[in-house]
């Protein structure tokens, strides 16, 4: 009885494709191909989001590093810092963000700046507001996600991807 059953199912043929053809432009069946196509077209469509968060000391080459991986200036301009600002109380954590296209990708790239992080003589705690800054920006995602009437494009506001620099001592 059950044999039956399972070979009453009408059975259609699945489509093939000759070797080296690409799928149909306009999908006309459901398969796992076109679903990747379609993925694919999407994402190259909206874009991407890449969230770049650069910690270390003043001086070691955190701007000129992203502005050499980018082909571009997308990270802050370093000046000199006046009197007051040599000696920061607290790491200001600043975000600079950019539409960045190449060859038809387009992506928001957000450089996310410690200056102050490691310029003072104690830096026992001063990676905390950074821990802090991080946290908060995976809380904040995580709320947006959990609301019942959520938006249709989440704003990424997460970090992806953080880079630490470390001073060279020119100890052995």
């Amino acid at each position: 009885m059950t044999d039956m059953i399972r070979d009453a199912g009408v059975k259609q043929p699945l489509p093939t494709r000759g070797v080296g053809e690409k799928p149909a432009a306009d999908f006309g069946y459901v398969g796992i191909d076109a679903i990747l196509e379609q993925m694919r077209k999407k994402a190259m469509k909206q874009g991407f989001e890449l969230n770049i968060m650069v910690v270390g000391q003043s001086g070691l080459g955190k701007s000129t590093l992203i502005n050499t991986l980018f082909k571009s200036k997308v990270s802050r301009k370093s000046v000199q810092p006046t009197a007051e600002e040599r000696i920061p109380k607290t790491i200001e954590i600043k975000s600079i963000t950019h539409d960045v296209e190449e060859k038809g990708v387009r992506m928001k790239l957000t450089v996310i700046d410690t200056p102050g992080f490691g310029d003072h003589i104690n830096n026992e705690n001063c990676w905390l507001p950074i821990m802090k800054f991080i946290n908060d920006q995976y809380e904040k995602y995580l709320q947006e996600e959990l609301n019942i009437n959520r938006k249709k494009r989440i704003p990424d506001s997460r970090v992806h991807c953080c880079i630490y620099f470390i001073p060279a001592t020119g100890h052995s």
